[in-house]
């Protein structure tokens, strides 16, 4: 169980890639008092992590109204995550979320900073491989991690620096592009099973 555990905490930690997110919540938050800080970060987390309890136990549910098996998903959301590190590795989202800054707090800091499409897919994923008790689990573990970080960021900051902070966000990109690519593939090949029973 620990080991399906750790799995599912890197996983979703990522995904949600909040050490590239803590220079990007300074720069929102930059002049603010400590006590208004700390008000958005409370009330980011808060929202980010209702979102995600949310989408945890309604996802396979809005699977079932769509008609959208899991397959389906682990490849558009393996395509989407993909993307969404090439872009991360490019420097694209950095430039998106400066330019949307001037609304902090629920959005953009909650979602899709940190609770995003990647942080939704990996869930509803996780779900349908580990369970509930193990993905809520690692995403309570990982939500208070990220509090936590989000509160003492400036410290974070001080001690690896701005360029600390761009390298570790570029390699969380490289591996949630390997996770990306692994998602798809499973999707594919779960696919290919799916109709070759159809066709027998």
């Amino acid at each position: 169980m620990l080991g399906k555990f750790l799995v599912s905490f890197m996983a979703i930690l990522v995904a949600m890639d909040i050490i590239g997110t803590v220079p990007l919540y300074l720069g929102m938050t930059r002049g603010m008092e400590p006590k208004e800080r700390n008000r958005v970060v409370n009330t980011s987390m808060l929202v980010a992590f209702v979102v995600a309890i949310v989408f945890v136990f309604l996802g396979r549910e809005i699977f079932r109204h769509l008609g959208i098996q899991v397959f389906d998903f682990k490849i558009a959301g393996g395509l989407v995550l993909l993307l969404v590190s090439l872009a991360d590795l490019a420097g694209g989202p950095a430039a998106v979320h400066r330019e949307a800054s001037g609304s902090t707090g629920i959005v953009p800091l909650a979602v899709p900073l940190i609770t995003g499409p990647g942080v939704l897919t990996t869930l509803i994923l996780q779900v349908s491989t580990v369970g509930y008790f193990i993905t809520l689990a690692a995403l309570v573990t990982n939500y208070a991690f990220a509090w936590i970080l989000l509160r003492k960021s400036e410290n974070v900051t001080r001690v690896i620096g701005q360029d600390g902070t761009v390298v570790l966000s570029k390699i969380a990109a490289l591996l949630l592009a390997a996770i990306a690519v692994s998602m798809m593939r499973s999707g594919i090949f779960e696919a290919l099973s799916d109709w070759m029973k159809v066709a027998h």
